[in-house]
Parts: structure tokens; C-alpha cells; sequence
């Protein structure tokens, strides 16, 4: 399970409109103010119980407040979760085939059966305890003792104390905050020491104040960079449509791609007038080759030339009077000149029976011509419907008609990919888009400047606030030991001087939670999670403590480097915060092996030593790439740490 996209308008701790996208691994969340409520904005999104109380969650009164929260369920489908904060929502479901959003429930009971259910959320206080990681829940914050504890129903585990409204101040300071009374400071121990540190943190004071100028300027700059690249990623929709039309366009068949000729729809359309042309021809044809054979069959057989008798006799006759001029002197000699007419009409004859058997061969000739008069024509319907027919078998359609609407969506995608182009054209090339486009990288270059300069005075500092409120309480606690007299009217005097109660132990909570998110029992649970405990609380204790054990109950023995053994809730309170940050990062790490949750973290690193911030955000890094982790801190050192930051 992780988060998709973050929506919001007239929410508090946020920009008053927005929408924040969000990848998984580690991201760093800036806020635009000093926090924001996006572990509240959450639950009330996921958890929501109908009765309005996430109206306080708007940043105006005058009108209400909207969210929208997606996400990918452990069903690995796509949620969309819409509320109107004090107000009535809705429940949408992405469908994975037609990529279209659906509605699953506008009831706010049944969405949170349908999510509990189907998407595979949690319970709440599993969310709330495990998911959410807020410095109201560290033990040095919560109240001592029993009166912060209560039961979650169903389950007979005691969950963990509403936070208190003080912070510890760091171990070892000359002036301590006492944790029964937030507003007493003891009197510092060593004044002079206490002198020292007072000059240490005026320079300190200097240097968080010029950093805190820097990175205001940079937070500008970012929220112009921010606005920027909402103009230019207006057309992100646009460009998305044009790569889509044109993919399916590329997808669409094509003549050339099927073997086809170019004109294949042309040939398609004129297939009927085609075929109509050749079955007249045919038909033609056929009428000719009858009125021939018709013909042929009235023609009576040519007989041979030599059994013509008349041609024999003409031949004798011409023969006879040649000769007879050779054997007469006299007049009669003249006789051998009839010859020529006998022997002209034997050739009449012979050319009249050459002209029949021409005219027999002609009418038999008449034959093949119809023969390869046919062949042409069909040979000319295949090479203008053989394509067709073709196309037919590819597109496996019925008849050529159906072949123009196939190939025609071809047409109408390429006509909607040169109009999206126009469309973005249009848009890039409008003043304002062409404007930020020029604006956005000479911004973004101020921004590295300033960003080296943070860097090159500490990019790990504290917040100018805790610093002066350090200042003051350390200022205060030598002022009382130069005065011990001050002390006497002070409420809780006497608390201070007795002592202070042990803090809660936080392990019987997560453990049961976590071993009912793994449907196992604790001893299993906790034989998982011993080794890596150890490895992050010793990493933030400067290897002070060396080892931790629970018993069967889960409460926690730490043990020390010089082997003294002691409950958690003895320790300091800032080392018992670190204990929890610790048990908290180990649990969300073995959870994420079999069930991936995201960790919402809120304020909860903001009283821990800048010394070990760069290591916290190493760790934070690590379960990025376990699980996706939202880390909300102004603080510039984190970004340079995560894999992405996003401006709320």
C-alpha cells in the first residue's frame, strides 16, 4: 500500500489549493507553515466516523474544507477517497481494465467496511500507532504515569498517551526542564560552564538566524518554482492525450504494414463496378463465341482441291492446247493460245479454294481470340480485385464494403493527433507559458545558490525558536543559581528536588500491534525485532546502551555498555525517546517483508540532537527503499537526504 496523490483546498497547513503527487521511497514534505496535519487529514480521510470533527481540520471557517486522498490498496487497485471535512465523501475505485474511475460508496460506514475489507487498511489505532509518527507520541511528551492510558476497544491493549505540551531539553545541560511541571528550570549546577554554553548559543542563535533567512528565500523561490511549474505542467494532460493518440495512431494497421496497395480503399469502394464490368465482358464475349460457332456450323466442308473435278478438267483442257501448238504449222497452231484461259480458270478455282480454307481458319482462329480475350479481361479484374479479396481475408470481413471503416479510424486518429499538436503548440507557445519556461531554470539557479550557502553554513541546524527558548530557560537557570531564594515561591519546587517519575514503556503497544498485523504471537514477534533494535538504539546513543530484552509481556530491559541493566522508562528522557524512534523504525521495517504500510512522520525529530539528524535521515532513507516514507519537515538537511521533495 502506498500514496498516489494528495489533494486539498482550504486545508489547514497547507496551500490553500493544491495537488501534491507522491512516488514511493523517501520524500521529504515542506510545509507552508511550521507543520502540517497530513497524519489527522489521513485518518480522517481513511477513517472517517461521520460526526464532523474533521471540520477543525479547515483552515478558515468561512467555507469548508475538501481533501481527496489516492492510494493503491494492498489489492494492488487504485482508491480514490473525497471528503468535504465536517461534511458528507465519496469512495471511487480505478477499474484496472477501462482505466475509468467507478463509485463505490458515497456512505461513509460503507467505505470504511469496503476499505477495511478490500483495499486491506488496518484498524485504526494499527494506523494511528504504527503508520503515523508524530512527536506527540514520544514518551518524553506524554503525560507520566497512568493517567495518559487508555484501552483500545477490542483488543485489551493499552494505547499511548495523549501528548503533553513540553519537550526535554538535551541531557547533560546545566538547566533542566522538569517532566512533572514544563514550566520549572533547575538551577544550573556549574555557573561558569553554564556561561559558556549561553555565549555558545548566542553563536548559535546567529547562525540559525541567518539560515532561517536563507531558507526563507529559498522557500519563496520554491513556492515561484512551484507556481511555474504548474503553469508549464498544465500541459502534462495535453502532452499525455498526444503521445496516447499517437500510439494508438502507430498501433492502427495500415496498407503498407498489411501488404496492401496504397488505394486499397478506392479498389474497395469500385469492387461492385469492378466485377460488373467483367461479368458484362465475359457475357460479351460469350454472345460472340455463340454467333460464331453458329456460323462455322452453316459453312459447309471444304473439300480437297484435287477432288474437284471442274480443276482437272480446266488443267487437261489448258495442257492439250499447249501441246497441240507444238505439232501444227498452219493456222491451227493458233489453238495452243486457248490454254491460257483453261489454265486461268483452274487458278480461279484453285484461289477460290484457298480463300475457303481461309475463311474456315478464321472462324476456327475466332476461338482462341475469345479464349485470350477472356483470359485478359480476368487477368485484369484479379489485378484490380485480388487486393481486395485480399483484405477481406486480413481484415476478415464479409464484404469490401466493411474494409473502409477499418482502415478509416486510421484517418480520424491522425486528424486528432495533428489537432492535440496544434492544441500544444497553441499552449507553449502562449506568453505566459513562454514566460515561465524562461523564469523557471534562472529560479531554479537561485535556488542552488542559495541552497550552497545553507550548506556551507551547516545544513544541519536547529530551529531558531528551540534555540532561543534554550537560551532563556539556560539564562534562567543561572539567574537561579545566583538567587537560590528565587526558587522558594516556584510551584512543583519540592517535586524537583524529589525526584521524577519513571516514563511509560512503550514496547507492550507496538509489540501486540504488530504482532496482530503479523497474526503471530509476541515472542515471535519480538525474537524479530531484538537485533535491529539494538543496531538503531545503540547507532542513536552513540553505542551507549548495547542491548535490549522484553519479557513475555513486552516490557523492555535496556541494557548499557558497562553491563547495568535497567527499565526503559529509568532512562533519560531523551534517550527514551530514542529508544521509541528506534522500536518504531525496526517495527515499520519488519512489518514491510509482509505488508507494505506507508510512515507518515510529523515534528517527531524535532528535539533530537543535530548531531545524529544526518544518521536519522540515513535510516529514513533505508526504509524508503522497504516501504514509501513521508517524511513533513521544513528542515533543509532531510531534502538533500530523500529522494524527492514535494512543496505542501
Amino acid at each position: 500500500m502506498h500514496f498516489v496523490e494528495v489533494a486539498v483546498q482550504n486545508v489547514r497547513g497547507f496551500s490553500p489549493a493544491g495537488r501534491f503527487a507522491l512516488k514511493t521511497g523517501y520524500l521529504v514534505l515542506k510545509p507552508p507553515a511550521e507543520s502540517s496535519p497530513l497524519g489527522a487529514l489521513t485518518l480522517a480521510l481513511l477513517y472517517a466516523d461521520g460526526r464532523g470533527g474533521d471540520a477543525a481540520l479547515a483552515a478558515t471557517a468561512q467555507k469548508p474544507g475538501k481533501a481527496a486522498l489516492t492510494f493503491v490498496g494492498q489489492d494492488a487497485v487504485t482508491y480514490r477517497v473525497l471528503r468535504e471535512l465536517g461534511g458528507g465523501g465519496s469512495l471511487h475505485r480505478l477499474n484496472p481494465g477501462t482505466q475509468q474511475p467507478e463509485l463505490v460508496t458515497q456512505d461513509t460506514t460503507d467505505a470504511n467496511q469496503f476499505l477495511r475489507g478490500q483495499a486491506g487498511l488496518p484498524p485504526r489505532t494499527t494506523f494511528e500507532l504504527l503508520c503515523c509518527l508524530q512527536g506527540a507520541q514520544l514518551p518524553s511528551r506524554r503525560p507520566r504515569g497512568g493517567a495518559g492510558r487508555a484501552t483500545t476497544s477490542g483488543s485489551g491493549m493499552r494505547a499511548l498517551s495523549s501528548p503533553g505540551l513540553h519537550s526535554p531539553s538535551s541531557p547533560g545541560m546545566p538547566g533542566l526542564r522538569t517532566q512533572s511541571s514544563p514550566g520549572m528550570v533547575l538551577p544550573a549546577s556549574d555557573i561558569p560552564a553554564a556561561e559558556a554554553k549561553v555565549k555558545e548559543l548566542e553563536r548559535e542563535l546567529v547562525l540559525c538566524k541567518e539560515v532561517d533567512n536563507l531558507q526563507f528565500e529559498v522557500d519563496g523561490l520554491n513556492s515561484q518554482v512551484f507556481d511555474l511549474e504548474s503553469k508549464l505542467s498544465g500541459t502534462d494532460g495535453l502532452k499525455q492525450k498526444v503521445r496516447e493518440a499517437e500510439a494508438a495512431w502507430a498501433a492502427e494497421p495500415t496498407p503498407e504494414s498489411m501488404g496492401l496497395p496504397q488505394d486499397i480503399v478506392a479498389r474497395a469502394e469500385r469492387f461492385h463496378k469492378t466485377l460488373a464490368r467483367r461479368d458484362e465482358a465475359l457475357a460479351r464475349i460469350a454472345s460472340e463465341r455463340d454467333v460464331a460457332e453458329e456460323e462455322a456450323a452453316r459453312l459447309p466442308d471444304v473439300e480437297p482441291l484435287v477432288k474437284d473435278r471442274n480443276f482437272w478438267i480446266a488443267v487437261g483442257a489448258g495442257v492439250v492446247c499447249f501441246i497441240a501448238g507444238f505439232f501444227f504449222t498452219n493456222a491451227v497452231r493458233y489453238v495452243a493460245l486457248l490454254d491460257i484461259p483453261a489454265f486461268g480458270f483452274a487458278a480461279v478455282l484453285a484461289l477460290r479454294y484457298v480463300d475457303e480454307l481461309q475463311h474456315r481458319d478464321r472462324l476456327n482462329r475466332r476461338g482462341e481470340m475469345f479464349t485470350v480475350r477472356e483470359k485478359k479481361i480476368q487477368d485484369e479484374f484479379e489485378a484490380e480485385a485480388g487486393a481486395v479479396r485480399k483484405a477481406m481475408e486480413v481484415f476478415d470481413v464479409d464484404t469490401p464494403q466493411d474494409i473502409a471503416p477499418r482502415l478509416q479510424r486510421r484517418e480520424e486518429l491522425g486528424a486528432l493527433v495533428a489537432q492535440l499538436r496544434a492544441q500544444l503548440v497553441a499552449t507553449e507557445k502562449h506568453p505566459e507559458y513562454v514566460e515561465a519556461a524562461e523564469q523557471l531554470p534562472l529560479l531554479r539557479q537561485q535556488i542552488e545558490l542559495l541552497n550552497a550557502k545553507v550548506t556551507e553554513k551547516g545544513a544541519f541546524v536547529r530551529d531558531v525558536r528551540e534555540v532561543e527558548r534554550e537560551l532563556a530557560r539556560l539564562k534562567e537557570s543561572i539567574q537561579l543559581a545566583r538567587n537560590p531564594q528565587m526558587m522558594g515561591g516556584m510551584p512543583g519546587a519540592d517535586m524537583m528536588m524529589g525526584g521524577m517519575e519513571a516514563l511509560e514503556d512503550p514496547s507492550p503497544v507496538l509489540i501486540n500491534l504488530a504482532a496482530d498485523v503479523l497474526a503471530t504471537n509476541t515472542q515471535a514477534v519480538i525474537g524479530a525485532l531484538r537485533d535491529r533494535c539494538v543496531q538503531y538504539f545503540s547507532a542513536l546513543t552513540d553505542r551507549r546502551y548495547v542491548g535490549v530484552e522484553w519479557d513475555k509481556d513486552g516490557r523492555t530491559v535496556v541494557v548499557a555498555s558497562s553491563g547495568r541493566r535497567m527499565p526503559v522508562g529509568e532512562l533519560p528522557p531523551r534517550e527514551v525517546d530514542m529508544f521509541y524512534l528506534s522500536l518504531r523504525l525496526t517495527v515499520v521495517e519488519k512489518l514491510s517483508a509482509r505488508v507494505k504500510l506507508p510512515l507518515l512522520i510529523e515534528d517527531a525529530l524535532a528535539g533530537v540532537d543535530d548531531a545524529k539528524l544526518p544518521l536519522l535521515g540515513r535510516m529514513l532513507k533505508h526504509l524508503g527503499t522497504l516501504t514509501q516514507v513521508l517524511h513533513i519537515t521544513a528542515h533543509p538537511g532531510f531534502g538533500q537526504l530523500s529522494d524527492g521533495t514535494v512543496n505542501l
